[in-house]
C-alpha cells in the first residue's frame, strides 16, 4: 500500500488509466485487513448497503462480477444472494480518492437488507427520534 500512488492520483490527466492490479496493490485495508463498500444501485442511485471486503474479497469481485464479502462475524466469505438469491452484480467500482473505501455501483435482484426491504438504511434519526421510513419490501 502506497498513500504516494492516491496522491500521485490527485493531479492525474482525465482519462488516464492504471492496472487494476496496481489499483488493488495500493488499496488501503484497516488494521483488520478490511475496506468499507457501499452497495448503490446502479439505477436509482439508491444506498442499498455497507458490508466489508477483504483483498480476497474484492478479488473475487472484481474476477467474478458478483459481490462477495468477509463477514466479520462469521468470519467466512459470503457472495451477496448466496442464500437468498438476491444477488448483486458489480456494474461499476469506484475507489475513493485516498484508497480506502469503496463505491460499488450493482444491479440488485430482489431485496439488498436481510431483512426483506429494499435496503439496510430505513432507519432515518430527527432529533431524538428514531424513524422506520420504509416498511415495504420489493
Amino acid at each position: 500500500m502506497s498513500k504516494q500512488y492516491f496522491k500521485n492520483l490527485e493531479t492525474a490527466e482525465v482519462g488516464e488509466q492504471r492496472s487494476v492490479d496496481e489499483l488493488v496493490d495500493n488499496i488501503r485495508f484497516n488494521e483488520q485487513g478490511l475496506i468499507p463498500a457501499v452497495s448503490q444501485d446502479i439505477v436509482t442511485g439508491e444506498v442499498l448497503m455497507l458490508a466489508y471486503m477483504n483483498i480476497e474479497a474484492l478479488k473475487r469481485t472484481l474476477d467474478s462480477g458478483h459481490m462477495t464479502f468477509w463477514s466479520r462475524s462469521r468470519q467466512t466469505y459470503w457472495r451477496k444472494g448466496e442464500a437468498s438469491g438476491h444477488v448483486q452484480n458489480l456494474i461499476e467500482m469506484l475507489v475513493d480518492c485516498d484508497g480506502d473505501a469503496l463505491l460499488c455501483k450493482v444491479e440488485q435482484s430482489g431485496p439488498a437488507c436481510h431483512t426483506n426491504r429494499r435496503g439496510c438504511f430505513y432507519l432515518r434519526v430527527n432529533g431524538d427520534t428514531a424513524i422506520v421510513e420504509v416498511m415495504d419490501s420489493i
